[in-house]
């Protein structure tokens, strides 16, 4: 005899839909989960590192000052020089910055640092014309890498407190200058 079976009712119901929710609310959920990620990854870091034995590093023993060789040979020589004249005086000026040291605030410090809008004048040898040529293309330099809220060079100068910067700007400078036959 066949055997019949009950008709099995199943309930259809639809899954609840989630209310939409705003950017900022989807943002403060990533931020959540990001949260929680990073605390898991900094724990992991912190067991699978355990155990290193490493010794601290004192600040103090860090030499930050330019490197010299035991015989000190004086200052490094100038390399060749661009053939055009504002890219040979921007790339000594950052020989000299370089070599005599960068400084802020002042055309010159006591020590016989310079700040970039110093060197430039000073390998310009008085020519203004040459000199404004440097400047002129430094600042254009300046704006392309940080933009054109940049007012000055000695503005741009000033706003650092180690020269790395200013002085990676004059050899870009110097590129910059050949590159436009200057």
């Amino acid at each position: 005899m066949p055997q019949t079976h009950p008709a099995i009712q199943t309930a259809t119901t639809a899954a609840p839909v989630p209310p939409e929710l705003s950017l900022e609310e989807r943002l403060t959920l990533i931020d959540a989960a990001m949260t929680v990620k990073l605390d898991e990854a900094a724990v992991a870091y912190e067991v699978n590192t355990a155990h290193i034995d490493i010794e601290p590093v004192n600040l103090a023993d860090v030499d930050t000052g330019p490197v010299t060789s035991p015989v000190d040979t004086g200052p490094a020589p100038l390399p060749e020089l661009y053939p055009t004249p504002v890219a040979a005086l921007l790339q000594r000026a950052h020989h000299r910055l370089v070599t005599g040291g960068w400084c802020k605030d002042v055309l010159v410090d006591e020590d016989g640092a310079r700040c970039l809008l110093g060197a430039i004048r000073a390998e310009a040898g008085g020519d203004n014309s040459l000199e404004a040529s440097a400047v002129a293309v430094l600042l254009d330099a300046i704006r392309r890498q940080f933009g054109d809220d940049v007012d000055s060079v000695p503005s741009f100068n000033d706003a650092f407190a180690t020269g790395r910067t200013p002085l990676r700007m004059v050899d870009r400078a110097a590129h910059l200058a050949d590159s436009r036959g200057l």
